[in-house]
């Protein structure tokens, strides 16, 4: 067995900016459950938005254009089922092809970690001081390596958010993504309320030869929930039949700061792992980056996060004006801050 003194587990932008940020002193292991194919995607939209971008250049990061997926679109057209309104707003995403995001988060880290890729922790064990961490590899042979530290970037479903905090509860959905093949001569990215189906969100989108209709939605009934709404998107001109993948995972939304969890006792949790995400509109890529920079600062002493937690804490007054049909209702009728847009 052999011992490091940090084990990562989680390598999506969270883990792999830790990992590419802390001293050079540590001798680390990363694992991961990704490979170079997609079987691991994650039902993300991998739209950039101006927080992450915003995040990215602080840190002086540059990404390349084969990360770049076509249509890029600025502007959102906004569905409200509840009160039969539509409205565009302009907004500054970037359009990415998120597994590549990820590999290229990953591929930014130093040769001299050593990683495990295409490998599933399974247990978490802690003797004489150290973490024990039981991994199994893409072959099925179970390994098992130590550290003084261990660092979760392991999303939402976190083993090592569940071992260290048996009874923590925090809001959570599954989120639902298919992709159609389709060629559209006006593209756009819309996000669609219906609060029938769901008390978060769905978006749908275009990224090269694909349309993608996806959503959060409350766990029980969470796949029927999913094809009702599709159903009724029809009458909005939605073509989603057939679909060539269908992808889906557990997502966070925090109600209140108190439902973070950054760690204890040699174990730190960072990225959606500890609950960092904008409960306005599910992006983690920047609390992710964000966290991880924090924690590769001041390591092994534990942040205090004072900049995420007052970004939460703005997300979370945003969300009664998106998620309250009534406030909704109101401040598309207003028509503030929306654009026309030409079809």
């Amino acid at each position: 067995m052999e011992h490091y003194d940090i084990i990562i587990i989680g390598l999506g932008p969270a883990g792999a900016t830790f990992a590419r940020l802390v001293p050079d002193k540590y001798h680390i292991l990363a694992i991961d459950a990704k490979g170079e194919a997609d079987q691991y995607r994650k039902p993300c939209g991998g739209l950039l938005a101006p927080d992450a971008q915003k995040t990215i250049a602080e840190m002086g990061f540059h990404i390349t254009k084969d990360l770049l997926v076509d249509p890029q679109i600025f502007s959102v057209h906004t569905i409200d089922f509840s009160s039969k309104l539509e409205r565009h707003y302009q907004r500054a995403y970037v359009n990415l092809d998120r597994h590549a995001f990820d590999m290229w988060c990953i591929a930014q880290m130093p040769d001299r970690i050593d990683r495990s890729m295409d490998s599933r922790v399974i247990r978490i064990d802690w003797q004489d001081g150290n973490y024990i961490i039981h991994y199994r590899t893409r072959s099925g042979q179970t390994v098992t390596a130590s550290a003084r530290y261990i660092v979760g970037a392991d999303g939402a479903n976190s083993l090592v958010r569940r071992s260290l905090y048996p009874t923590h509860k925090m809001r959570t959905y599954l989120s639902i993504q298919e992709w159609y093949p389709h060629q559209a001569s006006h593209p756009f990215y819309a996000s669609i309320f219906d609060p029938e189906v769901s008390d978060c969100y769905s978006w749908a989108m275009y990224k090269d030869d694909c349309f993608i209709f996806g959503g959060a939605y409350p766990q029980a009934g969470a796949r029927e929930r999913f094809d009702r709404q599709k159903k009724k998107l029809r009458d909005y001109g939605f073509v989603l039949d057939r679909p060539i993948k269908r992808e889906a995972c557990l997502v966070l939304r925090p109600e209140r700061v108190a439902d973070i969890v950054t760690g204890k006792h040699g174990a730190y949790l960072i990225g959606e792992a500890a609950g960092w995400i904008s409960p306005s509109s599910l992006e983690g890529i920047s609390y992710a980056l964000i966290s991880a920079r924090e924690l590769a600062r001041h390591f092994p002493d534990m942040p205090s996060y004072r900049r995420l937690k007052l970004k939460l804490f703005g997300k979370l007054l945003k969300v009664p004006f998106l998620y309250q049909p009534t406030l909704r209702r109101l401040i598309m009728q207003s028509g503030l801050q929306s654009i026309k847009v030409k079809t």
